[in-house]
């Protein structure tokens, strides 16, 4: 089959031919019919060739949605032509962790060499993927799987980050989202759908800003040296109770830390490197500071649910497979306008 493969060592992907996959016992092979593609990507992209933490070349993709082509011995609930979207966050599903239905924090994975696809293990942006267990699956449910793939990450994980922080967001509270890309729009999307709270949307790009506001939020600003200024002369001096930052740049976060107000959470869910200083003084009294890692299974039937009401829509680009490293050329610039999604089989 043909898929996307990356080599490390800041190598530009490429398009090539690679040994068909076949299932094992508790296993299924999906024919993709979409593959999303991320900044953390990028991030596998450039790891340097010594000391990685899994084989390359890697086939790419953690956004991965398709039809059921064939099913290992011993899987059950699951026939061939089954549309389903992939749970990416795969974990050993024994764990105190996995038995909770969180393999986003499996505390095996890492030992035991588990790795997500296209995050170590075979990714989506190929003809067909293999899913290392059919509980790893879930029905699409008459979702468009191009509109529906981005929502495996680009939905999830910015779902998980705000069903943590909505007791906070009450009605009168204030709701920051940092970075209007392919997380962040949804993220706007989805703090209007589960929150009475203004929503307020920063990017440094005005086409981002614009989109920003076509999915619901009420205020956008620039992200830059003026921002926090300009957001508390909006807000009439309140600090936010929620700052989510899609990016997590030093930059980013610096301003997360000057958005936040008295008992706010910021959380950090873009991999850009940055860090807060935390203690006393440091930030607003009683400020919680966190990281959050993709979501758990059953918050993507969730986000899916959310998505067959109207209440989310993903702004996609398509694109062939042969055009794969294009996009992910426009994604390094800055110039995709939502999440790009290929076709590996259209």
């Amino acid at each position: 089959m043909r898929a996307l493969r990356c080599r490390g060592d800041g190598e530009a992907p490429e398009v090539g031919a690679v040994a068909d996959p076949e299932p094992g016992p508790g296993q299924v092979l999906l024919e993709v019919t979409a593959a999303g593609i991320c900044h953390s990507d990028i991030t596998v992209m450039n790891l340097p060739g010594e000391g990685l933490p899994f084989p390359m070349p890697l086939v790419l993709g953690h956004e991965g949605a398709g039809t059921v082509a064939a099913l290992g011995e011993g899987v059950t609930g699951w026939e061939v032509g089954d549309a389903a979207a992939v749970y990416g966050a795969w974990g050993c599903g024994v764990c105190a962790k996995c038995a909770e239905g969180r393999e986003n924090y499996c505390l095996r994975a890492a030992g035991l060499g588990i790795f997500s696809p296209g995050l170590g293990a075979p990714g989506a942006i190929a003809e067909y993927l293999l899913v290392d267990d059919a509980r790893h699956l879930v029905p699409l449910g008459g979702l468009d799987p191009v509109r529906a793939v981005p929502l495996t990450d680009a939905g999830l994980t910015p779902y998980h980050a705000i069903k943590r922080s909505l007791p906070k967001l009450t009605p009168g509270s204030i709701a920051v989202v940092i970075g209007v890309g392919g997380l962040g729009h949804v993220a706007v999307q989805l703090l209007r759908a589960l929150s009475p709270a203004t929503v307020v949307a920063l990017d440094v790009s005005e086409a981002k800003l614009d989109l920003a506001r076509q999915v619901g939020a009420h205020e956008t600003l620039l992200s830059d040296e003026h921002a926090a200024t300009a957001f508390r002369a909006l807000t009439g001096g309140q600090g936010a109770q929620a700052v989510f930052d899609l990016v997590g740049a030093p930059a980013t976060v610096a301003l997360a830390a000057a958005l936040a107000g008295v008992e706010s959470d910021i959380v950090i869910v873009g991999l850009g490197g940055g860090r807060i200083p935390v203690g006393f003084g440091a930030l607003p009294h009683g400020t919680t500071v966190s990281s959050t890692y993709w979501g758990t299974r059953a918050e993507l039937i969730e986000v899916l649910a959310l998505a067959r009401t109207g209440a989310v829509e993903v702004h996609v680009e398509t694109y062939a497979l042969d055009q794969a490293p294009h996009a992910y050329e426009r994604l390094h610039e800055g110039k995709v306008n939502g999440r790009a999604v290929i076709l590996p089989n259209g």
